[in-house]
């Protein structure tokens, strides 16, 4: 069975005229064209008329008992809900003021009294046209904003997504530091920016003292908890933005200070050695006290071009052994 073809729904005209001959008229002439037409003979009952079922168009007569046209036209282009309704004033006034005030007050065309069928429905269809297309263009307009409003917040989430993924392909899980693979590509690039601009560059390598021990005697599960601490330390202790904690391996920290000297490298490990003391995290099983403590080595160059950062890892990697074997729970300097 063939489904019937949807029936255009018809736009609706109202008339504004207090003359009964002239509105019966154009009534008449507006249905027979299709429109849905309808007529009041006064200002105010045109505003009440409006605001309860706004038409497509307004046909409005300047003379008019009580409020012109022109004064209804002016409240009508005054509120938000009507101001888009397109005026066409129709009037036996002739003057070119009239026309320039019909205008003025936001009126789209004038048609002058006696009037031609021909002419109304040919300026009436003209401005209903241009009106159906500004809403069409309205209507492209809302869909491309939300297009781009639903694009704006899909992108904000993909930057969010990859910024939150980056964090996580950098981070070490458990403590929540700089990774190996962060620091491997961080110490390059700090090693060939300060080889520029010729600057130095210290590393602290940085080992728990007997964390074997410590998990034997407290479990792998406190020993995670241990290594939490430890970072937390070493991290709140390197507070500048260019500088970087991360964690090497097991129980092995490094910290990557750009731009600072040994004197100043020393210095950010005596904060990390004193931070972890004040913490006092039971160490029962350890050779060289009864708390957690680090060895550290610490070293600082300056890089050259032709040279490379194992360099610096390969002196802070020295520097750690030699803090060990001179007795543990202290930081030698190379540099």
């Amino acid at each position: 069975m063939q489904l019937p073809e949807a029936i255009p729904k018809k736009e609706c005209v109202l008339v504004v005229d207090d003359t009964p001959p002239n509105l019966h008229l154009l009534i008449t002439m507006l249905t027979r064209k299709g429109y849905h037409a309808r007529g009041v003979e006064d200002g105010y009952m045109a505003l009440s008329d409006i605001h309860s079922d706004p038409p497509d168009l307004v046909l409005l007569d300047i003379n008019m008992p009580h409020m012109n046209g022109f004064q209804v036209c002016q409240q009508l282009k005054s509120s938000v809900l009507t101001r888009d309704i397109p005026v066409i004033f129709i009037s036996a006034r002739d003057e070119v003021l009239d026309k320039v005030e019909a205008f003025a007050v936001g009126g789209v065309d004038y048609i002058t009294k006696p009037f031609q069928i021909a002419e109304v429905l040919a300026r009436i269809e003209n401005q209903l046209t241009l009106r159906r297309l500004q809403r069409q263009l309205q209507e492209q307009n809302e869909r491309l904003k939300q297009e781009i409003n639903s694009r704006i917040i899909a992108e904000t989430l993909l930057q969010e997504a990859n910024e939150k993924l980056g964090r996580l392909v950098n981070l070490d899980g458990l403590t929540q530091l700089a990774n190996r693979r962060c620091f491997d590509e961080y110490l390059e690039q700090e090693w060939q920016r300060l080889a520029r601009d010729q600057l130095p560059l210290s590393l602290i390598m940085c080992d728990i003292d007997f964390f074997k021990n410590y998990n034997d005697t407290y479990g792998h599960v406190a020993g995670d908890d241990c290594l939490r601490k430890v970072s937390s330390v070493i991290k709140q202790s390197v507070r500048r933005p260019a500088d970087l904690a991360a964690r090497y391996g097991g129980e092995e920290f490094v910290v990557v200070l750009p731009n600072t000297d040994i004197e100043g490298s020393m210095a950010i490990a005596e904060v990390i050695r004193k931070g972890l003391v004040d913490l006092m995290i039971p160490h029962d099983d350890s050779a060289v006290s009864t708390f957690v403590t680090l060895s550290m080595g610490v070293t600082s160059l300056v890089p050259m071009a032709d040279s490379h950062p194992s360099v610096l890892l390969t002196a802070a990697d020295y520097a750690l052994y030699r803090a060990k074997e001179l007795g543990r729970n202290q930081t030698y300097q190379i540099g």
